[in-house]
């Protein structure tokens, strides 16, 4: 009997890989003021988020992390003492909070898990 050694992929939604940013140090995006989303993150028309609302941050936080494809989406998009401080309240899929706080524990004890 062999054991894999190959890495678990966490899925976002179905043939969709979670991109997860090495360290959350690195997540230097916006912290205030009018953020817009390109389409291929957010497809509705109106796609600017006021991050001086709560609610909307939550909505950016939450679509950016499900949806990202590459780390630099993250990167442009995320601030990683804002994400730790919204990560108990984001509702996201399984995989990607799974895939999240396997590679940052942090998260998963801001969580309560």
């Amino acid at each position: 009997m062999s054991v894999s050694t190959a890495p678990v992929t966490h899925l976002a939604r179905p043939h969709r890989p979670v991109v997860v940013a090495g360290t959350l140090g690195e997540l230097r995006g916006p912290i205030s003021g009018l953020v817009e989303l390109p389409l291929r993150l957010w497809w509705q028309p109106q796609r600017a988020f006021d991050l001086g609302v709560h609610t909307m941050l939550l909505w950016m936080y939450e679509n950016v992390l499900r949806e990202a494809i590459r780390v630099d989406e993250l990167r442009s998009y995320l601030d990683g003492p804002t994400l730790a401080r919204l990560w108990p309240e984001l509702n996201l899929p399984r995989g990607v909070r799974t895939a999240w706080e396997a590679r940052h524990p942090r998260l998963r004890v801001l969580a309560g898990a």
